[in-house]
């Protein structure tokens, strides 16, 4: 295994049983030797890989909405979705892994061109690659760890696409979807003159600890309090 395969599995948190799936993964039909012909079409092991890790991972991210959002209807997840798995989004992700770096191609420029498809691309085709790695004997895969590795790629994008405006609104909404009282706010402390005061606000949602935060009024405070204690609670 290269350096730079060493690399990539170590920021995936990934070790491959198969290190051909690997390969194949990061080996752009560009430069694969092994593709097979099938009267005038070709199979290419790298595209039929993004072909199941771009299913694999629009399940597992519809999946983690869904749990994550339990208020929020189909087209709000829906939305969400979409931003998630779209090529940019994928991409920025793969950037993050230095993919780039491992991907076989014969041709540079042609990644220089098309960069955002091809690194989204074989971001998929490494999915599938680990779905496939996860193979039990029998055909079944253990889906806990690809679960894992797929919310910590994508935890910082999550709540940034279409993340909701009123953060009070969200927290309530949160506590109420994990059937919890809602959130309570409680002046800490003011100060200042009356012209110019500043509040100190604590929120706290039963069973988790209190968060504190400052601003020129009540309900600014109360705001970037619930702002602070959603963004933890969901894992921003």
């Amino acid at each position: 295994m290269t350096p730079a395969y060493k690399n990539l599995c170590a920021k995936l948190g990934y070790t491959f049983k198969d290190e051909t799936l690997l390969r194949n993964a990061l080996t752009h039909p560009s430069q694969d030797r092994s593709i097979q012909e099938r009267g005038d079409k070709k199979v290419s092991p790298y595209e039929r890989l993004e072909f199941l890790g771009d299913r694999v991972l629009s399940l597992l991210i519809a999946e983690w909405l869904y749990e994550i959002y339990p208020l929020e209807n189909e087209g709000e997840l829906a939305k969400r979705h979409a931003s998630l798995v779209n090529r940019d989004c994928i991409a920025e992700i793969a950037e993050g892994l230095s993919i780039a770096d491992c991907l076989q191609m014969v041709n540079a420029e042609d990644l220089r061109r098309g960069r955002v498809n091809i690194l989204s691309d074989a971001l998929e085709a490494l999915i599938g690659a680990m779905y496939k790695d996860t193979s039990g004997k029998d055909g079944a895969h253990q889906l806990d760890g690809l679960r894992s590795i797929i919310a910590a790629l994508w935890q910082p994008f999550v709540h940034r696409a279409a993340a909701p405006q009123d953060a009070k609104s969200a927290l309530q909404e949160w506590a109420q979807g994990k059937g919890l009282p809602l959130p309570e706010y409680r002046v800490v402390n003011q100060s200042g003159p009356a012209h110019a005061p500043t509040y100190v606000v604590a929120v706290q949602v039963k069973g988790y600890e209190a968060i504190e935060a400052q601003g020129s009024s009540k309900r600014d405070a109360e705001k970037k309090a619930a702002t602070l204690l959603w963004q933890k609670l969901v894992g921003v």
